[in-house]
């Protein structure tokens, strides 16, 4: 794998990661938080599989074949990227570093293998873990869905716990069991961020200078 080195900066937008098996209510969190905080944006990755129904490309994904994918990776395009059920995925290095660098906050839907890239590369990204409230819960929505036979849900549910064992590496972990909390949780996660004191250096560096240099009283 080829990697894009970016050197990191907290004084910029901030870089959301969000990392979930399939089947969590990762994609349906990232749309209540989009539309709760329209000031981020998402960031649409580039996949080898075939669209799902009701799947745009340039919305939901870029949707490219293996020969463009491997031209782009060897380019230096992508930023991470990663073999997740015998398709690859990945994230335009480029088009990130140019939204980060103007201040624009960027929301990442990813797996644990292209977060564990993302941290390597974004140290200040805030990594945000999601997980189901049971193993029987999480069969009944990947049921629920339709998407897949029972046979390749149960073979999911075997590879899953390994994904599982990965929140370790995250800085924060929402349980989904109750979808309003969850989104609750998400968003409160993305207000603490844009709070911290570096970034309201750089977002508020107009107000602070006034506050701090002003003599008329």
């Amino acid at each position: 794998m080829r990697e894009t080195t970016i050197s990191p900066s907290i004084a910029t937008g901030c870089l959301f990661v969000l990392a979930a098996p399939s089947g969590t209510g990762k994609t349906s969190l990232v749309n209540a938080l989009l539309a709760r905080e329209p000031g981020i944006r998402l960031s649409v990755s580039y996949t080898t599989r075939s669209p799902r129904p009701g799947e745009q490309e340039g919305v939901h994904y870029h949707f490219i074949d293996d020969a463009r994918f491997q031209a782009l990776l060897e380019a230096g395009e992508f930023l991470e990227d990663a073999h997740v059920y015998g398709h690859r995925y990945a994230t335009s290095a480029v088009w990130l570093k140019k939204q980060i660098d103007a201040g624009q906050d960027i929301l990442l839907e990813i797996d644990w293998q292209g977060a564990k890239q993302v941290r390597t590369l974004f140290p200040d990204s805030v990594q945000i873990f999601v997980l189901p409230p049971s193993l029987v819960t999480l069969r009944e929505r990947l049921e629920k869905r339709g998407q897949d036979a029972s046979e390749v849900i149960t073979r999911r549910l075997v590879s899953v716990q390994e994904e599982f064992r990965h929140y370790v590496d995250f800085d924060y972990v929402i349980i989904n069991q109750t979808f309003d909390n969850a989104v609750d949780d998400l968003d409160a996660i993305v207000r603490a961020a844009r709070l911290r004191a570096p970034r309201q250096r750089f977002r508020q560096a107009r107000l602070l200078r006034e506050l701090m240099t002003t003599t008329d009283f």
